[in-house]
């Protein structure tokens, strides 16, 4: 793995990781419950130990693995969800997905997202052109607990909503032309968004907070809550008609 570029590797494990999660969960000898939980650690100490050989002196953050905070010192830094979507992966569900980016200065560089039940990987290396946007706009939610502000957006723009289970299957929905809008406002950390937004900024897409302003990774603090992906030609829209209703809505007390 050591000759594979950054690109490749991220999209070698990514995959790897995949398959791996798919033959657990195919096994059959985990309960629903304890499911998800196995998938998640297996996955995990796969690509930490792959990681580790392939770029021994890069950090490295993951959603299953403690913090000793050496990645803070680090320019390049390995940033990885094993089982984004852990719901649904247990349920034999399609829409979760496997994260494996690096960011460069905080930026989101490089990145691939697996979606193991669609057969798919998708890698910030090898941008497709975007399918036009179509007459009725598309918006992705949770499929479980929509966002407030991403509802009232959708029905402002007259946006069909799509409920759907991973960020990562969400974001990929926008990069693959079957949604034009993911807006999320309901809390999120680095992992959940690094990879994605590494392969849609390379998709040419718009990818920022829902302020507008530019999402950052590898910070001491990893609770990273909002997000916007879209076309960049209809991002000032989007923004501008997110700020109306939060201008509109009460102040907390």
């Amino acid at each position: 793995m050591s000759r594979l570029d950054d690109a490749g590797l991220a999209a070698h494990l990514a995959e790897a990781a995949g398959r791996i999660l798919l033959a657990v969960r195919e096994s059959g000898v985990f309960s629903p419950k304890a499911l998800g939980k196995a998938g998640d650690q297996t996955a995990n100490a796969f690509l930490v130990h792959a990681l580790r050989e392939a770029r021994p002196d890069d950090g490295l953050l993951s959603e299953e693995a403690k913090c000793d905070g050496e990645r803070l010192g680090k320019s390049r830094v390995w940033i990885i969800d094993p089982v984004d979507g852990t719901r649904e992966y247990g349920e034999a569900r399609t829409d979760w997905a496997v994260h494996v980016g690096l960011a460069v200065d905080g930026v989101a560089a490089i990145g691939a997202v697996a979606l193991p039940g669609a057969g798919i990987v998708l890698r910030s290396d090898r941008p497709e052109p975007l399918p036009p946007t179509e007459n009725e706009l598309r918006m992705v939610v949770s499929r479980t607990r929509p966002a407030h502000e991403a509802v009232a957006v959708a029905e402002r723009l007259r946006a069909r909503l799509i409920p759907m289970g991973s960020a990562g299957a969400k974001a990929m929905a926008v990069v693959r032309g079957e949604a034009d809008i993911y807006l999320h406002s309901g809390g999120q950390y680095e992992w959940d968004s690094m990879a994605p937004v590494a392969v849609a900024l390379a998709h040419g897409l718009h990818c920022s907070r829902i302020d507008g302003t530019p999402l950052r990774y590898n910070m001491e603090d990893v609770y990273l809550p909002d997000l916007l992906i879209c076309p960049k030609d209809l991002a000032p829209r989007v923004l501008a008609t997110l700020r109306e209703i939060l201008t509109e809505m009460p102040a907390a007390e």
